[in-house]
């Protein structure tokens, strides 16, 4: 009988657990720029005229869908009315304080207090920065270090980029900065040992959560970021329980936790906030993508009371809070923002999720039956597909990432649009998608696993 590599022996690729697969990726000769000259629904049409499922909703982002007319409508009212004001000493507007309030009431969990930025990156990063300030702030100039995890994605910036864990993403730009700390990929089917269950697993990497705090010296770990559901780093669901234990290490050691909800939140998990899910209690929450649906740049940062009230009183001895975005809590993307969440509310799109995720699901699963499909996996209405070169053994591809590109190529002959996070192929459609769209996305999908078989091989 065959021996099968184990999934966990990824990690002898690279014993320091930086493996990703963007790192080899080859890249495809002469391939020129898809030009996206239209869309509507769930589809797009390229300059040439030939129509697409954007299975990946942009990048995990458009939850109502292309050319909602009611968010064109709120931007040009916005436009006419008040252009643009900032928030800057001691001046609002009414779209910033209206998008506070809705968002402080939907979301729940405590939230008090929004902060805003340009994008998910700058949310992350000026987290980062209230973290250190809060300490400061409460005499504890020591507890500034953050955890992360291996193959997360939090953005791009110096500080959000240090968040990340992908190598593309620090290679060559002297990144992570000092502060940053990476811990494991929650990723059973590729780290879980042999007999090692879900549970096990999740002990196992809440230890090594915990042995990390204590060799660094629990009064330097200021907080935890975590995604619910890891997105970009390929689409990686946690164990069973594996929130309840990290949360227990956290709290153990007074270490803040941080849920980055950019792609989770919003509906995509079947929850309207993947913390409620998990059960995560967080201090912090960042927010971007869906609460817009992209149509303009928005991210924010929410917050308890237990992290506002140590920073406002420490504001009023600097006299200000030194940090803050010309754009932020822009007035016509609070307006879109708005206007975004009441489509979701009124629609129903975010509770319809769970309604549509047993049928996406389903064929989410079915491609394992594939011969170039290691695993399928996913939650809510998002999920993927880990391309193996074996299927009996789980062997990846030589090099590693060299075949998910070549499928989503074959994905646009197909007409639809993939995300290849190396040898993941990721999807992740608009929230209005009706359950006959949901079979023609993955008709198409399998016909490209089909045809992309001989390309690989």
């Amino acid at each position: 009988m065959t021996d099968k590599i184990k999934p966990n022996s990824y990690a002898a690729l690279d014993a320091a657990h930086h493996f990703h697969p963007y790192s080899n990726a080859k890249r495809i000769e002469n391939q020129g720029p898809m030009v996206i000259a239209k869309g509507k629904g769930i589809k797009v049409w390229d300059d040439q005229g030939n129509e697409y499922i954007e299975a990946m909703a942009g990048l995990w982002s458009v939850a109502v869908g292309f050319g909602e007319e009611r968010l064109v409508e709120a931007a040009k009212k916005q436009l006419e009315t008040l252009p643009y004001y900032h928030s800057f000493t001691h001046k609002s507007h009414p779209a910033v304080a209206q998008l506070s309030q809705k968002l402080t009431e939907i979301v729940g969990l405590n939230m008090t207090h929004a902060h805003y930025t340009n994008s998910g990156s700058e949310a992350n990063d000026s987290a980062m920065k209230m973290i250190w300030y809060y300490n400061n702030a409460l005499n504890r100039p020591e507890k500034k270090k953050i955890i992360s995890r291996f193959k997360a994605y939090h953005g791009i910036t110096i500080a959000s980029g240090s968040l990340t864990g992908i190598p593309l993403m620090h290679n060559d730009f002297d990144l992570p900065i000092k502060q940053v700390l990476h811990t494991r990929c929650p990723h059973y089917w590729r780290e879980g040992q042999e007999g090692e269950t879900e549970e096990e697993f999740a002990t196992r990497c809440a230890k090594e959560l915990e042995d990390l705090i204590i060799k660094e010296g629990p009064e330097t770990i200021a907080a935890f970021f975590g995604e619910p559901v890891m997105g970009a780093g390929g689409l990686i669901v946690p164990p069973k329980t594996y929130w309840k234990k990290i949360q227990e290490v956290c709290k153990k050691y007074d270490i803040l936790i941080v849920a980055d909800e950019v792609i989770n939140g919003f509906g995509r998990t079947g929850k309207r906030f993947a913390c409620e899910l998990y059960g995560i209690e967080p201090d912090l929450i960042i927010l971007s993508k869906q609460i817009t649906s992209n149509y303009i740049p928005m991210g924010v940062v929410l917050m308890t009371d237990k992290i506002y009230e140590p920073i406002a009183e420490n504001t009023v001895k600097n006299n200000l809070y030194g940090s803050g975005f010309t754009s932020a809590g822009h007035p016509v993307a609070c307006a879109v923002a708005l206007e975004n969440i009441k489509i979701l509310e009124e629609e129903g799109l975010m509770e319809r999720v769970s309604s549509l995720e047993p049928a996406f699901q389903e064929r989410l699963k079915n491609l394992e039956k594939k011969e170039l499909v290691g695993e399928a996996r996913g939650v809510g209405l998002m999920g993927a597909v880990e391309l193996v070169k074996d299927k009996e053994t789980f062997a990846p591809f030589d090099p590693i990432g060299s075949a998910g590109p070549v499928l989503a190529e074959v994905g646009h002959s197909e007409g639809i649009i993939l995300r290849a996070i190396g040898d993941v192929l990721a999807v992740c459609p608009p929230l209005i998608i009706k359950e006959n769209e949901i079979h023609e996305l993955f008709d198409r999908f399998e016909n490209t696993l089909d045809k992309g078989l001989q390309a690989v091989k």
